[in-house]
């Protein structure tokens, strides 16, 4: 097929994908992490613990790792439209069932699903974008979508809080759950099919050879175990911040609290620093600098005064998707077979870690304090700063 065909800046095709594309985004992100914001109400509710609670958040991360491992198979084998329509509705249907769900374990279960079926979107949407928009215009279409992915985040976040304090934890489930069907729907009626795909039988040794190759590979084991330890101390932070604000001595409304996930924009700005940084600099230097400025916002958040805390907020979220969005540039770049291989399993433990780490630092919390909490965070940054120096002599 003529590549002249591919969606350029201009065309209706392109500003349907843009859209749609953004609004993908939008949908699972303010999905996946639905629940961080509220579990001091989910936990008051079901009276159980700040662990147990933040199960919430983990069961749906762990439910997207398995679920980009299954489509790291399977993805090439279904129409892409098809399944990021599939994974869009379904999770939203899967939202609003999570409303009327009577136990912790079920939701808990619900959870899982729900981050299998929406990982269809993550598994596909950037091998869309490279196979169907026109090359000089794949970074804007890629902009989009992961803006869609952060405002998703961001706005979830944000509105989850605003609605449960208003009209309580269940119906502001509801209605993200809705927003997201609509949002799906309207992802169904516009997003042009692919031109330039067709689904496939899968070869099914040669991604198992690829994922061996990582798997045994030093340099992409350190980094995928920087993936893990990063994202995991990530989520931690803002799994368990909202707990610590609405104690004292910070005693903050769920309003204001609220607001605290607009430090999602120094995210945006972290990952447009790097993009810059990274055509002047050695990655791996980018890298080391990112972590060591991730340690000094944490030191910062062991502060009782609000403004140094914020601060560190400010300068932990900046770091972490400076670090994050290097380290995924370079595990991308250094494989030179089977890119969307290595790429998937970097998502993988980027998920696990999330999964693992969220929650065992709410047990941790909920059996001793938040100094001895953020020590630990400060230890699993400092070990992924040691994985970056042993990665340098692997080079």
């Amino acid at each position: 097929m003529n590549t002249s065909e591919k969606a350029d800046k201009g065309s209706l095709r392109f500003r349907y994908i843009k859209l749609c594309i953004f609004f993908s985004g939008l949908s699972v992100f303010a999905q996946l992490y639905l629940f961080q914001p509220l579990l001091p109400m989910v936990a008051e509710h079901f009276k159980t613990t700040v662990g147990d609670s933040s199960l919430l958040v983990s069961s749906t991360t762990i439910g997207m790792a398995c679920g980009l491992l299954f489509f790291a198979f399977q993805a090439d084998s279904y129409s892409r439209k098809k399944l990021m329509t599939f994974s869009l509705i379904s999770s939203a249907f899967l939202t609003i069932i999570s409303t009327w769900i009577p136990s912790l374990p079920l939701l808990i279960v619900i959870g899982v699903l729900k981050g299998f079926v929406v990982s269809g979107v993550s598994a596909v949407a950037l091998a869309y974008l490279t196979e169907e928009v026109s090359s000089m215009v794949v970074p804007l279409a890629i902009s989009m979508y992961l803006s869609g992915n952060t405002i998703g985040g961001m706005s979830g976040r944000i509105s989850a809080t605003i609605l449960a304090g208003e009209f309580g934890w269940r119906n502001a489930v509801l209605i993200i759950g809705i927003e997201s069907l609509l949002l799906g729907l309207v992802f169904w009626k516009l997003f042009p099919e692919s031109k330039f795909f067709h689904p496939q039988k899968v070869d099914y040794s040669l991604k198992v050879k690829q994922m061996r190759v990582f798997l045994t590979d030093p340099y992409m084991l350190g980094l995928y175990g920087i993936a893990a330890l990063l994202m995991g101390v990530f989520v931690s932070v803002y799994n368990y911040l909202t707990f610590r604000l609405e104690a004292a001595p910070f005693s903050l409304n769920h309003f204001v609290i609220a607001f605290i996930f607009l430090m999602y924009t120094f995210g945006v700005l972290g990952t447009m620093i790097t993009s810059r940084l990274s055509g002047r600099f050695d990655k791996k230097y980018i890298l080391k600098g990112a972590i060591l400025c991730m340690l000094l916002g944490l030191c910062l958040l062991i502060s009782t005064n609000i403004y140094l805390v914020i601060s560190g907020l400010g300068i932990f979220t900046l770091s972490f998707f400076a670090a994050h969005t290097m380290a995924s540039q370079m595990a991308a770049l250094h494989a030179k077979q089977g890119k969307s291989s290595a790429t998937s399993m970097y998502w993988l433990f980027y998920y696990f870690g999330s999964s693992f780490l969220g929650s065992a630092t709410g047990y941790l919390l909920n059996a001793t304090s938040w100094p001895i909490f953020t020590i630990v965070l400060i230890v699993s940054v400092g070990v992924s700063f040691l994985l970056t120096v042993t990665k340098n002599k692997q080079e």
